[in-house]
C-alpha cells in the first residue's frame, strides 16, 4: 500500500494484520487472535456459567476450533463440545480427536450412518438430530441392524407465530409438546437413545437490535419460546426420563437462552469472528476478528480502484447485507452497478490507492469465508504469524 494510505490508517487494528502479512501475495485471509480471544471470553461471560457449544459451520477451521475448545476458559464452564453441520464433518472431527459433537441438522448420509454404526467411538461421540419419524426409518435402514442405539436429539421449532405470520427460519415440523413426546416415544420404540432437545430461535439470535420493532419482536419471541420449551421438555421427559442436552441459542441470543434454567448449553460460533451481520447487537460489543485482503489491479478512473476477485457473497436472502464490506483503507465503497465481482471488484473513494496496494474486507457471515481460502493467517498481538489450514485447505468440503 502507498505510504500515504498506510499513514492514514495506521491506528486501525487491521494495520497489524497488514504488517504481519506484508510479504505474502493476496488474496489472503487473516485472523486477529487478540480479537478472537476477547470475543471468546465475551461469549463465556454472557453465558454466565452455562457451557457454550461451538458451531463449527461458523468457524470451518479445525485449528481454530481446537484453540477455542482448548482455551483455559473450558476449565471454568466455558466452551464444551461442537455443533457440527454435517455427519461427514462430525465423523472427521471425531477421527481427529473430538468427542462431543451434536449434529445441528438431520442427515441423509447413508454411508456416514453405516460408518457411525460400525464404530463405538463414533456412536458415543456423535448425537444425531431428528424432527421426523421418516428420518428414523432412513437412519435404521442405513445402519442395517437393530443392535446399535444411535443417540438422537429432537429439533423443536422455536419460531414465533402470530396468526398466519411466521417469524423465524423454517426448520422443524415439531412444535407442540404432544408432537415432541410422540416423536421421542417413536424413537425409543425403534431402539434409539433420546438424549436431548434443541430449540434454535433464529429470529432472536440472527436478527440485529437495529430498531424498536425488532427489539419488541425479540422480546415477545423470547417469552413465548421460554414458556413453550418448558411444556415441551416436561412432555419429552415424561417419555424418556432425564435429558443430557437442552440446547438453545446463538451468538445473538445467549442471554435469552441462559435465562431459562432448563437450558443446559448454548451454541455460538459467529460471535468468535464477528462478521458484518453482527455489527448491530446491543448485547455485546463487536470486535471483528476475521478479514480478507485482495490486491488492486486497475485504476479505471481517478477515484476508482479495481481489486482482484472479492465477490464472496454470503448465504441468505440476497441484498446489500450479504456482500463483503471494504474496511481498510477507510472511505472505500462498492459500485452499485457492479458490486463485488467474481474476478474483479471496483471500489469508489480510492484516489490514494495504487496498483499492487491491498484492500481489506470483512465478510457478511462467519465461517463461509473459509470456503474461499485454503488457509488463514493467525496474527498475535506481537505480530507473530501462524498459518493454519481451513476445512478447504485440508481437502474437506461438507456442502
Amino acid at each position: 500500500m502507498s505510504e500515504r494510505s498506510e499513514r492514514t490508517d495506521d491506528t486501525s487494528p487491521i494495520a497489524g494484520l497488514h504488517a504481519a502479512t506484508a510479504e505474502l501475495d493476496p488474496p489472503l485471509a487473516a485472523l486477529d487472535l487478540t480479537a478472537l480471544h476477547a470475543n471468546a471470553a465475551d461469549l463465556v461471560r454472557r453465558a454466565n456459567g452455562v457451557p457454550v457449544r461451538v458451531a463449527s459451520k461458523s468457524v470451518r477451521c479445525r485449528a481454530i476450533l481446537e484453540t477455542v475448545l482448548g482455551d483455559e476458559l473450558t476449565a471454568a464452564g466455558g466452551f464444551a463440545g461442537i455443533m457440527s453441520y454435517s455427519l461427514a464433518e462430525a465423523i472427521w472431527l471425531v477421527r481427529c480427536g473430538a468427542r462431543d459433537i451434536l449434529l445441528g441438522y438431520p442427515t441423509a448420509d447413508r454411508a456416514g450412518l453405516a460408518e457411525l454404526a460400525a464404530d463405538e467411538t463414533l456412536l458415543r461421540s456423535i448425537t444425531l438430530m431428528i424432527d421426523d419419524a421418516d428420518q428414523l426409518t432412513l437412519i435404521r435402514a442405513a445402519v442395517g441392524t437393530d443392535r446399535v442405539r444411535p443417540r438422537v436429539c429432537l429439533d423443536v421449532d422455536a419460531s414465533l407465530r402470530i396468526g398466519p405470520l411466521h417469524l423465524g427460519v423454517r426448520r422443524s415440523p415439531i412444535r407442540t409438546p404432544e408432537q415432541a413426546a410422540a416423536l421421542a416415544g417413536e424413537a425409543l420404540r425403534r431402539r434409539f437413545d433420546v438424549v436431548g432437545v434443541m430449540t434454535y430461535e433464529a429470529q432472536i439470535a440472527g436478527m440485529p437490535d437495529s430498531n424498536v420493532a425488532l427489539r419488541l419482536m425479540k422480546r415477545a419471541s423470547a417469552a413465548e419460546i421460554t414458556k413453550r420449551r418448558k411444556r415441551v421438555l416436561d412432555a419429552v421427559r415424561a417419555v424418556t426420563g432425564k435429558l443430557e442436552i437442552v440446547n438453545s441459542g446463538g451468538s445473538g441470543s445467549i442471554e435469552v437462552s441462559t435465562a431459562d434454567p432448563d437450558v443446559t448449553e448454548v451454541t455460538a460460533g459467529s460471535g468468535l469472528y464477528v462478521p458484518t451481520l453482527f455489527d448491530h447487537y446491543r448485547s455485546f460489543t463487536p470486535r471483528p476478528a476475521l478479514f480478507f485482503a485482495t490486491p488492486v489491479l486497475r485504476r479505471p478512473a481517478p477515484s476508482i480502484a479495481t481489486v482482484f476477485a472479492g465477490g464472496y457473497i454470503a448465504s441468505g436472502p440476497t441484498g446489500a447485507s450479504r456482500v463483503p464490506k471494504p474496511v481498510w483503507p477507510k472511505g472505500l465503497g462498492l459500485i452499485g452497478t457492479e458490486g463485488a465481482g467474481e474476478v474483479q471488484t471496483p471500489l469508489t473513494g480510492a484516489s490514494e490507492l495504487r496498483i499492487g496496494d491491498r484492500v481489506w474486507f470483512r465478510h457478511a457471515k462467519a465461517g463461509e469465508l473459509c470456503e474461499r481460502f485454503d488457509q488463514v493467517h493467525l496474527v498475535d498481538s506481537d505480530g507473530t504469524r501462524t498459518t493454519v489450514p481451513t476445512y478447504r485447505g485440508e481437502g474437506k468440503c461438507f456442502g
